[in-house]
């Protein structure tokens, strides 16, 4: 199983999704994030998404911001989008129905059909960053329940 976790950016809340769901799922599920715009890539994670994560004990280090494309329908077979305007970018990218069935917004999985933003903390305090911090780690509890 692979799935891949979709921000603006790729350095704010695909980051952490991308490590919070990973710290709750075994090794052989494979997690991976991008982000819609290629603003970052190449660099590491917002410092304060970073930070966050380190106080869960999760580390983002390791990751460096990528530009979502069409090859990732067949590469992964999940796409968590984290607000309606990503989730209509990587529709606009998909080829078919099976592409278009890969994608979710991931707040759904909270709060079914809501189609709930993660809000964007990139402009905001320390404090947006831990409100997405555990938005997203309620998400990825449940999900990580699914797929086990």
């Amino acid at each position: 199983m692979r799935i891949l976790m979709v921000c603006l950016g790729n350095i704010c809340r695909s980051p952490l999704a991308e490590g919070i769901l990973q710290s709750k799922v075994n090794t052989a599920i494979k997690v991976d994030s991008a982000g819609t715009a290629a603003y970052h890539v190449g660099e590491l994670p917002d410092k304060r998404s970073i930070a966050v994560a380190k106080k869960y004990g999760i580390d983002l280090t390791n990751q460096r911001a990528r530009k979502f494309t069409v090859k990732y329908f067949d590469t992964f077979d999940l796409i968590y989008a984290m607000d309606e305007s990503n989730y209509q970018n990587i529709l606009a990218l998909s080829r078919d129905k099976d592409d278009e069935q890969k994608v979710s917004m991931i707040l759904n999985e909270v709060h079914p059909s809501s189609n709930e933003d993660v809000p964007d903390p990139y402009y905001g305090g320390n404090d947006g960053f831990e409100n997405v911090y555990q938005m997203l780690d309620e998400a990825c509890t449940i999900i990580a329940d699914k797929i086990k």
